[in-house]
C-alpha cells in the first residue's frame, strides 16, 4: 500500500480530472488500459479467456470491469459506486442577455444544496456531439478556466437573507459569463474543441465548481474537495480492486451514472448494463444457464457511496447511538425501508472482511425523524439478484459543489476493497 499522502494525492488528481461522469470513466479506461485491461465494445463479439482482465463501458459515462483468474471459484465478487455527482446542467441556446450581461440558462441535475454554488468561480465540462463530414462524433470537454460566477444578492437588497430564503433556481441561478453581448458559450466551446461552431448538433455539459481538493485542519486530518460523494468510493474501490492478488471468484468493478437522478437510464444501476455484462461473461465461460444462476447466488455486492457523517453543529440530526464520524473507518449503512440492501448477514460478512484487512468500520443509521435517500444496491438488485451490503466513507456537506471528509478513511477503504476481491467464497 502506498502512504496516506501518495493515495490522497492520486485521489485529488482524479477528482481533478473528472468534473463529469464522462471524464471518470474516461480516467477510469485510460488507469485501467495502462494496467493491462483490454477494452470490449457491447456492440462486437467478446473474446475471453482465462487469466484475462477486460472492461466495457456505455454512454460513455458507466463502465463494468471484470477479471478472469486461471481458477476461481463460480461466483462474482463485485463492487459498485456513481460517477456522477449534483450540479447544474446547461440547457440548449443557454445565452440569456439581461441587465447588460449575458448569462447562462441551466437547470438542477440531482438533489444539490444550492446555496453554496454563489460565489465561487465555475466553469464548464462535459461532452459535446458534431457532425464530422456526415458521421456523429463525442468529444469531451473541460474549459479549464474560470469562467462563470453565480452572483448573491447583497445583504442590503434582501434584508432577509440570513433569516431563510427559497432560491427561484429559473432566477438566481443564472452564472453570469460576460458583459460582452457577443460572449458565446457554443463559441468557447468550439475553440476549446478545434470543432466549428455550426458543427456541434448537441452537448451534454455542466458547471462544475472550480476549488482545487486540500488537506486542512490542525494536524491535517481532514480533506475537502469537489464531488467527494462518490468520485472517493470510485476512485478507493477501483485501487482496491487492482490490488488484488489470486481472487478467489470473478472480480468485477462496477461504476454506474445517474444514480444522482433515480438510476433509472441505461447506463444507470436500475439497467441492463450490469445483467448483460455478466450474462455475455458467463457465456464465453461456456457456463449454462443454470450455471449462471447458481454463481449469482453464491455472489457477493458491495454498494459503495458515501456516508453521512456526525455534523459538529447539528449533532440532533444523527441517530443518538449510530454516529459515523470522521476517521472513524468505513461506514456500514442500515435502514429497515432497506433504501440501503444492509441485514444482519451481508454486514456480519463485510465486517469480517474490515477485521481481515485490518481497517476500522462504524455504522449508520437515519435519525427515526429524518427520511435518508436510497443508492446503488437495492436499486441494481431489481436486475442482479445478489447478497448486498450498503458501504460508504463518512464525510460532511454531502451534495455540496464542495464537500468534506476523513484523510485517513481513503486508505481504509482501499485494504477493505482488496481483502474483499481476494476473500474466498
Amino acid at each position: 500500500m502506498k502512504n496516506t499522502d501518495d493515495t490522497l494525492n492520486g485521489l485529488f488528481n482524479f477528482i481533478n480530472n473528472s468534473p463529469t461522469s464522462f471524464h471518470a470513466v474516461a480516467n477510469i479506461r485510460d488507469i485501467l488500459g495502462k494496467s493491462g485491461f483490454t477494452e470490449l465494445s457491447e456492440s462486437e463479439p467478446w473474446q475471453i479467456a482465462p487469466g484475462g482482465k477486460y472492461f466495457v463501458s456505455r454512454n460513455g459515462s458507466a463502465l463494468i470491469s471484470f477479471c478472469v483468474p486461471e481458477s476461481y471459484g463460480k461466483a462474482f465478487m463485485l463492487c459498485a459506486s456513481h460517477s456522477d455527482s449534483p450540479s447544474f446542467k446547461i440547457k440548449e441556446n443557454p445565452e440569456r442577455k439581461e441587465a447588460g450581461c449575458v448569462k447562462l440558462n441551466v437547470e438542477k441535475y440531482g438533489g444539490m444544496l444550492i446555496q453554496p454554488w454563489f460565489d465561487r468561480p465555475l466553469s464548464v465540462a462535459g461532452r459535446i456531439v458534431f457532425n464530422d463530414g456526415g458521421k456523429i462524433k463525442e468529444k469531451l470537454i473541460c474549459v479549464d478556466r474560470d469562467l462563470l460566477v453565480i452572483p448573491n444578492l447583497a445583504i442590503h437588497m434582501n434584508r432577509d437573507a440570513n433569516e431563510g430564503h427559497k432560491i427561484d433556481v429559473q432566477k438566481e441561478i443564472e452564472p453570469v459569463l460576460s458583459l460582452s453581448e457577443k460572449a458565446s458559450l457554443l463559441s468557447i466551446i468550439s475553440e476549446q474543441a478545434g470543432v466549428p461552431k455550426e458543427d456541434i448538433l448537441s452537448h451534454d455539459l455542466f458547471l462544475y465548481a472550480r476549488n482545487e481538493p486540500t488537506k486542512w485542519g490542525a494536524e491535517e486530518e481532514f480533506i475537502s474537495a469537489p464531488r467527494l460523494d462518490d468520485l472517493e468510493c470510485a476512485w478507493a474501490s477501483l485501487q482496491g480492486f487492482l490490488l488484488a492478488e489470486k481472487p478467489a471468484a470473478i472480480p468485477v468493478y462496477c461504476l454506474f451514472d445517474n444514480e444522482e437522478v433515480g438510476s433509472s437510464t441505461r447506463q444507470g444501476a436500475d439497467s441492463t448494463f450490469l445483467s448483460d455484462t455478466l450474462e455475455r461473461l458467463s457465456e464465453k465461460l461456456g457456463w449454462s444457464g443454470e450455471d449462471y444462476k447458481i454463481a449469482l447466488s453464491k455472489s457477493f455486492m458491495l454498494s459503495a457511496d458515501n456516508a453521512h457523517a456526525l455534523h459538529p453543529n447539528y449533532a440532533e440530526k444523527a441517530d443518538p447511538v449510530n454516529r459515523p464520524v470522521l476517521n472513524g473507518g468505513i461506514v456500514i449503512k442500515y435502514n429497515a425501508a432497506q433504501k440501503y440492501t444492509s441485514d444482519a448477514v451481508t454486514s456480519a460478512s463485510f465486517k469480517m472482511i474490515c477485521k481481515k484487512a485490518g481497517v476500522k468500520y462504524q455504522v449508520f443509521t437515519n435519525n427515526s425523524n429524518i427520511a435518508g435517500g436510497s443508492t446503488l444496491g437495492n436499486i441494481s438488485q431489481n436486475h442482479v439478484s445478489v447478497s448486498c451490503v450498503d458501504i460508504g466513507l463518512a464525510q460532511w456537506a454531502m451534495h455540496s459543489p464542495y464537500e468534506s471528509a476523513g484523510a485517513e478513511d481513503v486508505e481504509s477503504m482501499i485494504k477493505a476493497i482488496k481483502c474483499f476481491f481476494e476473500e474466498e467464497v
